[in-house]
């Protein structure tokens, strides 16, 4: 018998799973992956329950359905630490006027929930399609995207891949990448009553600053894409001294660098270092880098031309989305680990991104059931026969 989507038990479940915190950091996903495997194992589904890292855990869920592609549901466990300034208990899901409102609500326990009824549906209608249906629910996207990276290092036979995060439930193809070097600015330390016998790390600093605004301006704002906009580098941290009568011997700064899609990581890396090569023989100004500090990722898009990208389109169509044609964004997600092992995807997912990471974040009841819809149609029209390339 055909499972019917169930709109109240939906928000149970996301009730349940809102109330589990998976702040990340530090993250502690394997309670809420607990959860998330037992409705699955419910609904027909062989589980695995990954445990990469002490309490980080990924899900793994699988429904083999006769000869066919593969097909994975990705989104992630975890969610950005609440933070102050709620209406309501962050970890507390609120209804109220058309909105379900806590953390994760839209990024991404909606999207997630949603993926989970979708794949009750199909669990209960095997005569109308055909192949393997993966559920791949993991760890750690909000930092450094372990748990995608761990599951993709298991090089798994994917054909299509629908990443479940806030996009209004329109379709998205594109998306930036991000890396964060850590660039050390050295000096030599003085008695700060006799500054002249030291240098400033941090007035070395200053003087490294225009340089890397200008190379933003000048180089790196120029490549573009037309779904995710510029790519870009700025500053975001800085941090100096050692004491209040010392003068400083180095000073630390994060850089932030966004790619866009056709853009390569290592030669992003070697700009960078080249920078400050020429810094130092110009300037003067002694700098390294010392940490690449951990991100989601690097860019990834979709041809517009794949099949899947026309199925999510469609799905959206019959099922309310308000923008009908393939967007961009100027994030990261996990798309990026599945394009990696030849996964051709989509992101899709109820809620606004300009709700995330948020005081009050909430996701709209209405696109919250039209969520497990759209991924229902998605995974049914491409669940098909063999899975078929662009042109």
């Amino acid at each position: 018998m055909a499972e019917e989507l169930d709109a109240a038990r939906m928000k149970g479940d996301l009730a349940r799973l809102v109330a589990i915190d998976t702040q990340n950091p530090p993250g502690r996903e394997r309670e809420g992956a607990a959860f998330v495997a037992d409705l699955l194992r419910a609904a027909g589904y062989e589980v695995t329950l990954d445990e990469f890292r002490p309490g980080r855990s990924n899900v793994v869920a699988r429904l083999a359905n006769g000869a066919g592609p593969s097909l994975a549901f990705n989104t992630h466990i975890d969610v950005v630490p609440a933070g102050e300034g709620w209406s309501d208990p962050p970890l507390k899901l609120t209804e109220r006027e058309g909105r379900l409102y806590g953390r994760g609500a839209c990024d991404a326990k909606g999207p997630l929930v949603a993926m989970v009824e979708a794949m009750r549906m199909l669990a209960g209608e095997r005569a109308s399609w055909s192949g393997t249906l993966i559920g791949v629910f993991v760890a750690d996207e909000e930092v450094a995207s372990a748990g995608a990276r761990h599951f993709a290092a298991g090089a798994p036979r994917i054909d299509y891949a629908v990443i479940g995060e806030p996009t209004g439930n329109a379709t998205v193809i594109a998306h930036k990448g991000s890396m964060r070097p850590i660039v050390r600015v050295h000096g030599v330390s003085a008695h700060s009553g006799t500054p002249d016998l030291g240098t400033n790390a941090i007035f070395q600093a200053g003087r490294l600053l225009p340089l890397i605004e200008a190379f933003h301006h000048d180089v790196v704002r120029h490549r573009a894409h037309p779904l995710v906009g510029q790519a870009s580098l700025t500053v975001t941290r800085m941090n100096g001294g050692v004491a209040d009568n010392v003068v400083p011997d180095r000073c630390e700064m994060m850089l932030d660098r966004r790619l866009v899609p056709g853009e390569d990581e290592e030669t992003a890396k070697a700009e960078i270092a080249e920078l400050l090569v020429k810094a130092e023989k110009s300037e003067g100004i002694r700098a390294e880098i010392v940490e690449w500090r951990p991100t989601t990722g690097g860019a990834a898009e979709t041809d517009p031309g794949e099949p899947i990208v026309a199925a999510s389109l469609a799905a959206g169509r019959r099922h309310g989305a308000k923008v009908l044609e393939p967007l961009g964004f100027a994030g990261g997600c996990d798309l990026v680990h599945f394009n990696a092992i030849g996964a051709r995807g989509v992101v899709v997912g109820p809620g606004s991104i300009a709700a995330a990471h948020k005081p009050d974040e909430f996701v709209p009841i209405e696109e919250f059931v039209a969520a497990a819809r759209i991924y229902r149609d998605i995974a049914a029209a491409m669940l098909c026969g063999s899975p078929a390339r662009a042109s």
